[in-house]
């Protein structure tokens, strides 16, 4: 039996995760180490989902890199079982491991569905900026799927822009994101709403909305963001 995208889909459904783009593999993807050839499957988390089974699996959220270990578990253990099953090489790299870092923002460029947003992050076609990459699956097999063509950029038809207006220290704009800005702000406001339920610019975009992260999802990684930069 040959591998599919909605094998892998299946395999993913228990975690939460899912499939957020792939491709044949070229030598100008950049890929460091693991498996040549075959195919490449981006794998992530898109609205609730993957925090409900996060929060369950017993992970301590105080650790370091919590969220980073229990992707390396499962992800670690679904290219196991992916490989046996279908007699063939998967192996799972993610963005977290390094340096070197494995190129994972060229990849979602590569899948044909996302793009670099006005305030950083990569925007999803559907998902907006509510979604994360949390590894990829290289394969020794070429999946049989359609050919990644670059979809229109949905900041290209967003008139007003509202990331770029929406933070209460205009710490986004042409020049860049203003860090310390943005830390200075979240340091005198603890209980406001950019700790408590993500950026506010990051909220202010209309794409996929329907994949907000919950509260305390959104603090986690808030909180994480503040502590590297401020422990």
């Amino acid at each position: 039996m040959q591998i599919t995208l909605g094998h892998i889909d299946e395999a993913l459904s228990v975690t939460g995760l899912l499939t957020l783009g792939a491709f044949h593999r070229q030598a100008s993807d950049g890929v460091t180490g693991g498996i040549e050839g075959g195919s490449l499957v981006l794998v992530g988390n898109a609205g609730p989902e993957m925090w409900r089974v996060f929060s369950q699996s017993g992970f301590d959220r105080n650790a370091s890199s919590p969220l980073d270990n229990w992707s390396r578990q499962v992800l670690g253990d679904l290219a196991d079982i992916l490989s046996q099953r279908f007699g063939l090489s998967v192996q799972a790299v993610f963005p977290f491991d390094g340096p070197p870092y494995q190129p994972f923002q060229r990849w979602a460029v590569r899948s044909g569905n996302a793009h670099p947003s006005p305030i950083g992050p990569m925007i999803h076609n559907t998902y907006g900026l509510w979604h994360a990459y949390r590894g990829a699956f290289l394969i020794a097999a070429k999946l049989e799927m359609t050919v990644p063509c670059e979809t229109s950029h949905p900041c290209q038809s967003c008139v007003e822009k509202p990331c770029l207006s929406s933070c209460p220290v205009e710490a986004f704009s042409e020049a860049g994101y203003d860090v310390p800005a943005c830390l200075d702000y979240l340091e005198k406001q603890p209980g406001g709403a950019c700790l408590s339920a993500s950026c506010l610019a990051r909220r202010a975009c209309p794409i996929g909305r329907d994949y907000t992260y919950a509260p305390p999802h959104a603090r986690f990684h808030m909180d994480k963001f503040f502590k590297a930069h401020r422990p």
